[in-house]
This record gives C-alpha cells, structure tokens and sequence, in this order.
C-alpha cells in the first residue's frame, strides 16, 4: 500500500488525534519559548520509528526549523513590521512565523503549505496560542499569479536549487506588482549562501540559537533574517 494515500480521504478530526497523539507540545527549547507548538521530539513514537510506517507525506511541520525560528523572533521583537498588515507565511510548516505575525497585530493572515496536513496542525497550534486559526491554503501559491499582500515570510525555503529559481521568480513578480515586502529567515545552507538572490538580501537581524536547537540541526550555530530588494 502506497504510504502517501489522500488526505482526502481521512477526516480532519481522524488526522488531529493522529496528530495529537504522536507529536508533544514543546515550548522554551526555541528562539520563541512564548509560542507553543505540537512537534516531534525524542518522547514521540516516530522519532524513532521506521519512515515507512508515517502514513502522510513527510512531516516538516513536525519540525521548528531554525530559519523559522529567527524569522518569528524577529516580528515578536519588532511588530510594527506587521501592526495592521495583511501577512502571507509561505511554506508554512508549523506555523510559527503566521502565529508570530498574528501576536504582532497584523490584521489577516494567510498560512500557505501544499500539505494538507501542514494546514490542520497549523490550525492547531494557533488554538493552542489561543488564536484565531488563520486562512490556510494548500494550493501552491508560487505557480499562481501573486496576490496583494502587504508582507510575505519564508522560513528555511532555500534547501532545493529548483524551488529556489522559482521563489525568487515569483518573488519578484509580488514586489514589482503589489509592493510586498519580503523577510526571509534562514540559517546559512549552502543552497541559500550560492543562490543568486543572496547578493540582493539585506540582513535585519541574526539570533544565536539555543543549545538543544544547534543540536537538532547538526551544529548550526545562527540563523539571520533577510529583507529582500531585488533589482526590478
């Protein structure tokens, strides 16, 4: 039986006790221990399970991942960056970056991540930060025309060459059409240090992580965020 079978086909309440059941909520291992979040850590079942065994697409929304991290850091510090704004979190995960937008005051929120399942534990984690739930959309948005946001976050989305070409395309097309403004969040891969959008990034912000989390992330030590000014 292929592993990967349709969300569609589980009920939303089947996959938020799937959920419940085999992440913990985890809060003050992070940059951002005021926001709680339901992860994989080393007491749940699948951390040391067998792969083949997790019955949905890879699960990153399981993962705080540390570009996301220096990304809500930076808006928790700083919510005048989203007071009133209308906020897009691209490539969503846990949500994090969205749940950090929203307790800065943006005024509508939009979480985007082409796993379904990504949605409803994003869905969750913002009742658990006793939040609204956001819009959550699971088209991929970076193969659509660009809509008017006023602010779009990407956290730890530069760790494929091919999505990366298509980001910076897409984001440059938001910029020249609606006027966003881009951050990006992201710990120095390599994939991000190459890319050509590197040398149009100018960088607002770096965090030193946390023990536990250096750990978790073979040794990275920092993680930056960007303001994106691409040459239109």
């Amino acid at each position: 039986t292929d592993r990967y079978f349709s969300n569609s086909c589980q009920s939303d309440e089947h996959i938020r006790r799937f959920i419940s059941e085999n992440t913990e909520i985890v809060g003050g291992q992070s940059l951002t221990p005021n926001i709680k979040l339901r992860l994989f850590t080393s007491s749940c079942r699948f951390w040391f399970e067998r792969p083949e065994l997790w019955p949905f697409a890879d699960p990153y929304w399981a993962i705080y991942w540390p570009g996301g991290q220096a990304l809500s850091r930076f808006l928790l510090d700083n919510p005048a960056v989203c007071r009133g704004h209308t906020v897009l979190d691209l490539g969503s995960g846990c949500g994090a970056a969205a749940i950090a937008a929203k307790l800065s005051g943006a005024a509508h929120v939009v979480a985007n991540d082409i796993d379904t399942v990504a949605a409803i534990a994003t869905r969750m984690n913002f009742e658990l930060n006793s939040l609204e739930p956001p819009v959550c959309v699971t088209d991929n948005m970076i193969e659509s025309e660009p809509e008017g946001f006023d602010l779009i976050l990407l956290g730890d989305m530069f760790y494929d060459e091919a999505l990366a070409a298509t980001l910076h395309s897409w984001l440059d097309r938001c910029i020249k059409t609606h006027g966003s403004r881009v951050l990006i969040g992201d710990p120095g891969r390599a994939q991000f240090e190459e890319h050509g959008i590197r040398k149009l990034l100018h960088q607002l912000a770096r965090f030193e992580l946390p023990e536990a989390v250096r750990e978790e992330n073979y040794g990275l030590t920092c993680s930056s965020v960007w303001c994106y000014h691409p040459e239109l």
